[in-house]
């Protein structure tokens, strides 16, 4: 029973335990994660082709405290309500809204957010979240195919070499500092709540 205790997302001490309650409080929570990945993107820097947000720091967060399934219907409600044309995105409604907006240059990463949601909420749910050590692996990991997935997206529209120096490489510090703070803050979290039996 301790076992199955400590392999739970940070979230899950908070919701009911089962019944219309949990379904309700969790349905509140993706609502509110998708209201902090608005926020965090429309805190941005521009770079070029694509702006620098704090949407990754937001989505490894979420996905840490809210685990595997709860974290990935987050995000997909997320892309639900940017497909449906609402203005969650980094630049929407001033670049276009809706699947346009999501096939363009940022459409790569939008992607590869649901994949490092998966990623950092598998993790979480395995207890890695615990660890200084397991968790940053997992970040990096995540962080590395979000890139790979938004890389690849932006050189089919602008060329690898315009994607490498635009999409990439302004985003390697910036995007570890995020990580680093991720990382040291949820195992954190955990060291601060009370040891449960």
């Amino acid at each position: 029973m301790a076992n199955a205790i400590t392999m739970r997302p940070l979230v899950s001490f908070a919701l009911p335990q089962k019944g219309a309650a949990r379904l309700a409080a969790q349905f509140g929570l993706a609502l509110g994660g998708t209201l902090l990945l608005t926020l965090s993107a429309k805190t941005k820097v521009v770079f070029g082709p694509v702006d620098m947000s704090l949407q990754t720091l937001a989505v490894m967060l979420i996905a840490a405290s809210f685990g595997l399934r709860l974290g990935l219907a987050t995000l997909m409600l997320y892309m639900a309500q940017g497909a449906m044309g609402l203005p969650v995105f980094q630049s929407t409604p001033e670049k276009g809204i809706g699947l346009a907006y999501m096939l363009g240059t940022t459409g790569g990463y939008l992607a590869g957010f649901v994949a490092m949601a998966a990623i950092v909420g598998w993790a979480a749910d395995r207890g890695w979240d615990r660890s200084l050590v397991k968790f940053t692996g997992a970040l990096l990991a995540a962080e590395a195919v979000m890139m790979a997935m938004g890389f690849a997206w932006l050189a089919v529209l602008i060329g690898a070499d315009k994607a490498w120096q635009f999409g990439v490489v302004p985003f390697i510090v910036p995007d570890l500092i995020k990580v680093a703070l991720a990382a040291a803050l949820v195992p954190a979290v955990w060291a601060l709540l009370p040891k449960r039996q």
